[in-house]
């Protein structure tokens, strides 16, 4: 995999141009190789051989406290050591201002390794760059800081009982802690009461203190409460409370572990119910009296009512890394079936006529299904990869850029992270399932590691906004909500794609696949701007997503296969990876682009079949 991200981060994304920006001007490409390679030797030495421990020993509750297989602490010990939770702070904060994209890139090492023990460090970093985005100067560091140095871990805690993807459904409330509640050197202090359900890394022992992001609908100076997402405000609530510096006061805070929730996968990531105010800790306010059941204690972040907006920075980066995630649990089982295929002898060669040979089994690698399966998992998790590292370089390219660059940036990133996080969550979970299906009957035991690959995968297609919510985004606001102007200047780059590829004689019959599916893409567009029943626009979200991850992708891969062939080769290693790159690209523009025609259609028809479909007749 070094080799890949070598190419995919220096040849086609060019990471070592950041290194001019002023952020980044400290590092190189050795800074670089050495952080990758630090992290890969850790995800692999470490993360790697307690993977399926965790699979199989859940987190368990014993005496109020969950307990977690040994090596979990000293494996995120080690995380937090090697600087990975503060890499992209400023280095006034403790940090290394390494760019996101490197950042995304060390880390895709660990989830490959274990994603449920890497869950825990992609939850803590993405909480603590909100605080650092966010809060004020006596938020970050209090909860900040100690989360980047790997003394506090962090949640983020959204979903309801009653209310998963609904927002703004949510019931848990925040009322202003007494008449002094704004004075408070941490934030506006409020007591927050309610439950919060599926939080990941919600209760364990892992560290000295668990800071969770919660949404709740919070009463103002006034005591009025906005209904639906508009309510929403944002609290740093810790488990323990803290002081100015972050040390644990020595008081728990007033959050119940209700239970524990099992899992088909990510079995290793505690999963949990909270109660919030649920009367178990009595809690004393600053200067006040023990204080049962009036809830717990949570100091606003932002303004009221800026909840959501506020929690979209970590969702949006959350989704990033779900997609990262996935392409990575696809890429393992690739390469878990790559080496099954090439060691497991099975049937005979075909020879001249089609008749079986009488010579010895081959490999299973020898079969065409099994390569056409090998190539459809190639296709969908490197393809994933390089869309989330794609990704990744316009976070940077927004925060670092000059202006008009870092503007397109933003508006591409806004556009392409539904994708990001949808398309490898859908089709790398299609590559486990063809990993499967290589391993024959073996692949349905523990004693290969395939079936842990595809459980762990299913959930990511939940994670972060499910498929469905993804597609919403994607058509109604990203694509429709803005008339269209992203989606133009997204096409004027897959049109400098394409215009490359027409000068390379290999790949013109790619390119013009891709422009007609394009040009597919643009009339559908437009028939659905012209439509005034927002209702029909909208019910075949999905296989809008469907079609349009898949023409990104196909821009992804054509673009790839240029740069494979850009510049010299540098070996045999270099030559076979170049060479299987533009295979599997070729394999994409044959084999899977054409699925956006058959997407398109109902769309494009406005078709209300789904609608139309009475409950009764189910």
């Amino acid at each position: 995999m070094q080799a890949l991200l070598d190419l995919l981060l220096y040849d086609w994304l060019n990471a070592e141009a950041l290194c001019q920006r002023p952020r980044h001007k400290d590092h190189s490409r050795e800074t670089f190789d050495a952080a990758l390679d630090a992290a890969e030797r850790l995800a692999r030495e470490v993360f790697a051989p307690l993977n399926r421990t965790l699979d199989l020993e859940e987190p368990r509750l014993i005496d109020g406290k969950v307990v977690q297989p040994q090596g979990v602490r000293h494996a995120l010990e080690a995380y937090a050591q090697l600087g990975l939770l503060s890499a992209g702070h400023d280095q006034n904060a403790g940090g290394l201002q390494m760019p996101y994209l490197i950042d995304l890139a060390a880390n895709a090492y660990f989830s490959r390794a274990s994603i449920s023990l890497s869950a825990y460090a992609m939850l803590t970093y993405a909480n603590a760059n909100l605080v650092m985005a966010h809060g004020t100067r006596a938020q970050k560091q209090a909860f900040a800081h100690p989360m980047t140095t790997g003394r506090c871990f962090g949640t983020m805690c959204l979903s309801e009982p009653q209310a998963g993807s609904s927002l703004g459904d949510i019931a848990t409330r925040a009322t202003p802690d007494g008449a002094g509640h704004a004075q408070d050197p941490l934030g506006p202090r409020y007591r927050l009461r309610g439950s919060k359900m599926w939080i990941s890394g919600g209760e364990h022992e892992l560290g000295e203190n668990i800071l969770h992001l919660v949404l709740a609908r919070s009463e103002d100076e006034r005591g009025a409460v906005r209904p639906g997402v508009k309510g929403l405000s944002l609290f740093a609530v810790p488990r323990w409370l803290v002081d100015a510096n972050g040390e644990r006061t020595g008081e728990r805070n007033d959050v119940k572990l209700i239970g524990l929730n099992h899992k088909l996968g990510y079995r290793g990531t505690v999963n949990t119910l909270l109660a919030f105010g649920a009367g178990e800790f009595p809690v004393r306010a600053p200067g006040g009296l023990n204080n049962r059941g009036a809830g717990a204690i949570g100091y606003r972040i932002g303004e009221h009512g800026q909840g959501l907006a506020l929690m979209f920075h970590m969702m949006n980066e959350a989704r990033l890394n779900v997609g990262m995630g996935a392409a990575m649990l696809g890429m393992a089982g690739y390469e878990a079936s790559l080496r099954y295929a090439r060691d497991r002898t099975q049937g005979r060669a075909t020879g001249p006529g089609g008749k079986r040979s009488e010579g010895p089994q081959v490999p299973l690698v020898a079969h065409t299904d099994v390569r056409r399966m090998l190539l459809a998992q190639r296709a969908y998790a490197v393809g994933g990869l390089a869309l989330c590292l794609y990704g990744a370089r316009l976070v940077d390219e927004k925060h670092t850029g000059e202006s008009d660059s870092a503007a397109e940036a933003a508006t591409l990133l806004e556009l392409l992270t539904p994708v990001a996080k949808s398309w490898p969550s859908q089709w790398c979970l299609e590559a486990n399932s063809l990993a499967i299906q290589i391993h024959g009957g073996y692949g349905y035991t523990r004693d290969f590691p395939v079936e842990q690959f595809w459980r762990d995968n299913r959930l990511n297609m939940i994670h972060e906004g499910t498929h469905g919510i993804q597609a919403l985004d994607l058509l109604g606001r990203k694509i429709l909500g803005d008339g269209g102007v992203a989606l133009q200047r997204w096409a004027a780059c897959v049109e400098a794609t394409i215009d490359r590829a027409h000068a390379t004689a290999e790949l013109a019959e790619a390119a013009d696949a891709l422009a007609d599916r394009l040009a597919m893409l643009r009339v559908t567009v437009r028939r659905l701007q012209e439509e005034q029943d927002t209702a029909r626009v909208l019910a075949n979200a999905g296989p809008f997503l469907e079609a349009f991850g898949h023409l990104v992708l196909g821009w992804i891969w054509l673009d790839l296969s240029l740069c494979a062939g850009a510049r010299p080769v540098k070996g045999v290693e270099d030559e076979q990876l170049r060479r299987g790159l533009r295979q599997t690209a070729r394999y994409f523009f044959y084999h899977e682009l054409p699925k956006v025609d058959a997407w398109l259609a109902p769309v494009s028809a406005l078709d209300n079949t789904c609608a139309e479909m009475q409950d009764a007749w189910f």
